[in-house]
């Protein structure tokens, strides 16, 4: 799965704050996260993330639909 520091997650299941995006901060072994609801950060092995994963919004992708 090709995930680059900036892309924005969206997750099958939502953070206990309620928000299901976060910021990816760090790639590796473990994904660095940031959730966009309430800016906790959350470190999560590859595995784990990539499974939970349902949709990746590039920053490209963001500043072409708002216009």
């Amino acid at each position: 799965m090709d995930i680059r520091v900036g892309d924005k997650l969206i997750f099958k299941k939502k953070h206990p704050c309620g928000a299901d995006s976060f910021s990816v901060l760090r790639i590796g072994m473990d994904f660095r996260l940031r959730c966009d609801g309430c800016g906790h950060e959350i470190m999560l092995p590859r595995s784990k993330a990539e499974k939970n994963i349902k949709r990746i919004v590039r920053p490209e992708e963001e500043n072409r639909n708002v216009r």
